[in-house]
Parts: C-alpha cells; sequence; structure tokens
C-alpha cells in the first residue's frame, strides 16, 4: 500500500572553477566562476532531484545518471530534472513542496531567486508557492564560506496521487 505521504531530502556540492558557466536552478548565473561537474553541475537541481528520488526510495542521480556515462556529459540538470520527475509521477505521487536552500558567500542569489523558482515550476507543473528558495552563507568558515564551492539543500514533501 502506497504511503500518503513520503519525505525526501536531498544534499549536493560542487567546487566552484573558472572557464565555466555557472547554473542554479536551470538559470544562468553571471559570475565570474562556474561549478565543476560531469553535467552542467546545478547543485540546486541536484539537490531537488535527490530529495525526489530519496522520497521515493528509488536511489540518487549518480545511479539513474551516472558520470561514467558521456551522454551525460555537459547535459542540462533542466533534463535530468524533468526524467526524475516522470519517475515520480508514474510513482503515483505529486510535489506538496519543495524548501531548499543555497549556500555560498557569492553570487548573491536574491536577484536570481524569482527567476529560479519560476524554472523549476515550469519544469515540475506545479506553483511558484510550492517551492521555498533560501539563501545563505557559512560566514567564511568552511570551504563554501572561503568561496571555493556552493551548497545546496532540499527537501520534498509528496502526496499520493
Amino acid at each position: 500500500m502506497k504511503q500518503k505521504f513520503r519525505i525526501g531530502y536531498g544534499e549536493d556540492i560542487h567546487r566552484l572553477v573558472p572557464q565555466r558557466d555557472l547554473w542554479l536552478g536551470g538559470v544562468r548565473i553571471p559570475f565570474e566562476l562556474g561549478l565543476l561537474g560531469h553535467s552542467d553541475a546545478d547543485v540546486l537541481l541536484h539537490a531537488i532531484m535527490d530529495a525526489m528520488l530519496g522520497a521515493l526510495a528509488l536511489g540518487d542521480i549518480g545511479s539513474h545518471f551516472p558520470d561514467t556515462d558521456e551522454k551525460f556529459r555537459g547535459i542540462s540538470s533542466l533534463i535530468l530534472l524533468e526524467k526524475v520527475y516522470r519517475m515520480l509521477k508514474d510513482s503515483g505521487y505529486s510535489i506538496g513542496n519543495i524548501d531548499s536552500m543555497i549556500i555560498c558567500e557569492k553570487p548573491k542569489i536574491k536577484p536570481f531567486s524569482e527567476q529560479i523558482r519560476e524554472k523549476i515550476s515550469r519544469s515540475l507543473n506545479i506553483d511558484t508557492s510550492q517551492i521555498s528558495l533560501k539563501a545563505g552563507t557559512n560566514e567564511k568558515l568552511d570551504s563554501a564560506g572561503r568561496g571555493e564551492c556552493i551548497i545546496a539543500r532540499a527537501i520534498v514533501l509528496l502526496e499520493r496521487q
């Protein structure tokens, strides 16, 4: 018997490097550094996907989209998010809400937060009111605080359809 509600948690971290575009929540953010990864390294979408997969007990994005598979090299994480969303729908669930957080010193996320929420809402066929996006710093205390990486965390509530 399927549970009425399921909750999942996801977290991702990628190193900031030169000569890469910075993608967060499917939005290209103008910045002198980008995130290193096999795909576009969108930490926010990766955290959201892992939360969705975790809620469904379907593993993680690495098991579905391994970095050893060349077909995923440079791929937009929005494409992967839509694949995970199809898995969610096929499992008989819908998204109740997403609570997410980006942790970085720079760039400032606030100017892009509404655009990010809109991009995610379109990909997941939900209203922006179902998506919370917060941003914070680590007060220069660790690798994110020193501007070496960006961390994203997400919690997702799923409801049986």
